[in-house]
């Protein structure tokens, strides 16, 4: 049985070893690339060990983009950001308030309308996107921040995982706060919020990162280069054309893009595994 366990823990080290490597070789591709020039790239095969022009290539990059009609690359960043945290702080209020009241409100067909929002989950992208598309171009959104996460920022997922956290709250708790004389906000700001910490920052992560990683909403809602999403933005600068395509310039403004996600990963990372791991509970 030991001898068993022993080649188990082996194989599943070799299998994990395997899959880190799987993940990590195109990402250091990407990072060799950055520091080539664009002739180096093209060369048949493409050193593996990286080269001087880093920091030229972010600079290019950040400063000018990769020509006179592509915004530069710190305009494109500082869009996602703002897109990404208005995505996650509307998705965050508008969902925990809604789940609150859909718990702990009693009106007339409560259950209905949580399905009606619940069965929002069941229809593709393709179905809702141009219909939204519309509204946003009808109410003059368009090439706005308001456009790009006013429509994001409601979430049946979001709804969901609040509604079923706070039904597995204890009704002491209610009856507490009834007796201490408590109205419903302040039972929600009081008790409420503070128990759903963990929560908070698990959603937090997944919804900054769902937000980051928009790329066919921002091509819809912008056509102003200035009002370009980072994500989106990497693939304008890949030419279609004749034209020659800037690798170099691209995967360095991919290692741009790669940092804001995994600084708030790092950041929230012990209160997002914590809050995981609370709501499977």
């Amino acid at each position: 049985m030991i001898e068993n366990r022993r080649g188990l823990d082996i194989f599943s080290h070799l299998m994990l070893t395997l899959g880190i490597l799987t993940i990590l070789f195109p990402l250091w591709v990407a990072f060799v690339a950055a520091t080539l020039d664009n002739q180096q790239i093209f060369q048949v095969p493409m050193t593996l060990i990286p080269g001087n022009q880093l920091w030229h290539n972010l600079r290019e990059i950040w400063l000018h983009g990769v020509s006179s009609n592509s915004a530069p690359m710190s305009v494109l960043l500082i869009n996602s950001t703002l897109m990404a945290l208005g995505i996650t702080c509307g998705k965050i209020i508008v969902s925990i308030l809604s789940a609150f009241a859909l718990v702990w409100f009693r009106f007339p067909l409560r259950n209905l309308v949580f399905w009606m929002i619940f069965i929002t989950l069941m229809l593709p992208v393709e179905v809702r996107i141009f219909p939204t598309v519309e509204v946003v171009a009808n109410l003059q959104l368009l090439d706005s921040y308001s456009g790009l996460t006013l429509p994001l920022m409601a979430s049946a997922t979001a709804t969901f995982l609040f509604r079923q956290f706070f039904l597995s709250l204890p009704d002491e708790l209610i009856e507490a706060a009834r007796i201490d004389g408590a109205g419903p906000m302040r039972f929600f700001r009081d008790i409420v919020l503070p128990l759903s910490r963990t929560n908070l920052a698990a959603l937090f992560v997944i919804t900054f990162i769902y937000g980051w990683n928009q790329y066919l909403w921002p091509i819809l809602i912008t056509s102003d280069a200035q009002m370009g999403t980072a994500v989106a933005g990497i693939r304008s600068m890949i030419s279609s054309g004749e034209g020659t395509t800037q690798w170099n310039l691209v995967m360095a403004a991919m290692l741009l893009t790669l940092i804001p996600p995994i600084v708030v990963v790092m950041v929230m990372q012990r209160a997002f595994v914590r809050g995981l791991v609370e709501s499977e509970k």
